[in-house]
């Protein structure tokens, strides 16, 4: 991909990777769709994406050519590797080749898996939102191949500033999710409150009307059926709305003390 191709993708990308704010968003998907992008901008082997949204559950994306190596490359840091280095730091992973100099005498356990599957260098960017790490991207690169031309493959270098922007675009379109997310949680919560509040209101002002007394002593007849009847009192007073309950047997808990 020649450089101006490539900065034309990375802005058209940038602008989905924000586009969060669906009702069909799903996360694994989204993760795997950020590790497939990643891979594609900075010419790697594989990606792998370990994500925890700051919570404690883990998730491991694997994408690329070598989905079963980049598995295991990233299940194997358990011993120690760039993802999980990143992940504790908040910061990044510089490039690093897989040679006993350098990745080997850090993490030997991962520097040999990677060797195994053909790795020559890896590096790593955290998806980091302010102070909380969100998850890390882990970039994996292959050696040059002969049928590559001059010039047209991503240096490590830069590939690490292309995967860093990518990961802060997506740490602002996962952060708006999740309070996206938090904010409709909140209002069905409001909205089932209100609704709830309208029928115990409604059904008050029916049975004082109906036994010409307070509103007060509605409303302790009610709370006194939804308690014996061991019934959250909104039902209690749909059904004496709808006419489902009888009167005698609400009758009975007007005595009852509030």
């Amino acid at each position: 991909m020649r450089d101006r191709d490539r900065e034309l993708r990375l802005a058209d990308i940038l602008v989905e990777t924000t586009d969060t704010l669906t009702d069909d968003f799903d996360l694994d998907r989204y993760l795997e769709w950020l590790a497939d992008r990643c891979e594609e901008l900075v010419d790697a082997r594989g990606v792998g994406v370990m994500y925890t949204g700051g919570e404690e559950e883990v998730r491991i994306v694997p994408c690329g050519r070598q989905q079963v190596a980049v598995r295991g490359l990233l299940e194997v840091q358990y011993c120690g590797g760039p993802c999980v280095e990143s992940f504790d730091t908040g910061e990044p992973v510089p490039p690093m080749r897989i040679c006993p100099e350098g990745a080997g005498a850090r993490w030997p356990e991962f520097a040999e898996r990677a060797g195994e599957n053909g790795i020559e260098e890896t590096y790593a960017v955290p998806i980091r939102r302010d102070d909380t790490i969100l998850g890390v991207l882990n970039i994996f690169v292959a050696a040059a191949n002969g049928d590559e031309r001059p010039g047209h493959r991503v240096t490590s270098e830069r590939g690490m500033r292309i995967a860093q922007t990518l990961a802060n675009a997506a740490a602002t379109g996962l952060h708006n999710h999740r309070t996206h997310s938090a904010c409709r949680v909140l209002s069905e919560q409001l909205q089932t409150a209100l609704d709830s509040r309208i029928h115990v209101e409604q059904a008050k002002g029916l049975l004082a009307e109906r036994w010409n007394t307070g509103m007060d002593e509605a409303f302790a007849a009610l709370r006194g059926y939804a308690r014996r009847e061991q019934q959250v009192i909104d039902l209690v007073a749909t059904q004496v709305i709808r006419g489902k309950i009888d009167a005698e047997a609400l009758r009975r808990g007007r005595s009852e003390p509030s």
